[in-house]
């Protein structure tokens, strides 16, 4: 399947999970094999730097989770605040329907470690602001940033710009 396909898998759900939100439905690309496949050897074409992938919560971490094991390298995920066994690193962050926390443990990641940030979607950017940071306080090397989906009219891109400069930040689907 082609990556075109398997991005057209991908659903807009109106006034979810509130009003006025156009949330982005991936679950019937991750349901279809082929789709899921071309996804992941499309993300592992932009990043051959990295020793691990980490996801956010919690759809980040199937794509990160399938990437690791497509490249062969570690994953690390990062979860909502309380959900991590050990001592963590906490980050706070605004998103367009709220204010949450993510965590990451505090050796998640071997100083000066190269890795790639990967969740679903960049909306505002709050929740990707917090992870870039997040990573920095646990001693990574951010080598890039993938997300499947931009909502470029919520201009998170020029947000983490600001937080990341330099590193690569690269989008599957980009919508208005």
């Amino acid at each position: 399947m082609d990556i075109g396909s398997a991005l057209s898998l991908i659903r807009a759900i109106p006034d979810y999970p509130k009003p006025g939100i156009l949330f982005q439905d991936i679950t019937p690309m991750l349901a279809h094999g082929e789709a899921l496949d071309a996804v992941i050897t499309q993300i592992a074409l932009l990043d051959h730097e990295s020793d691990l992938a980490i996801g956010i919560e919690a759809r980040g971490f199937i794509l990160a989770s399938a990437l690791a094991t497509k490249r062969r390298i570690g994953f690390v995920p990062i979860r909502k605040k309380g959900k991590l066994p050990s001592e963590t690193f906490g980050r706070s962050y605004g998103l367009e329907y709220g204010v949450d926390e993510i965590e990451i443990h505090r050796d998640a990641i071997a100083p000066g470690m190269k890795v790639t940030l990967i969740d679903d979607v960049l909306a505002t950017g709050g929740t990707l602001e917090a992870a870039v940071a997040l990573i920095a306080d646990a001693g990574g090397v951010l080598s890039s940033i993938i997300v499947l989906i931009e909502i470029r009219g919520l201009q998170g891109r020029a947000r983490i710009e600001k937080v990341a400069p330099n590193i690569p930040l690269h989008a599957l689907v980009i919508v208005e």
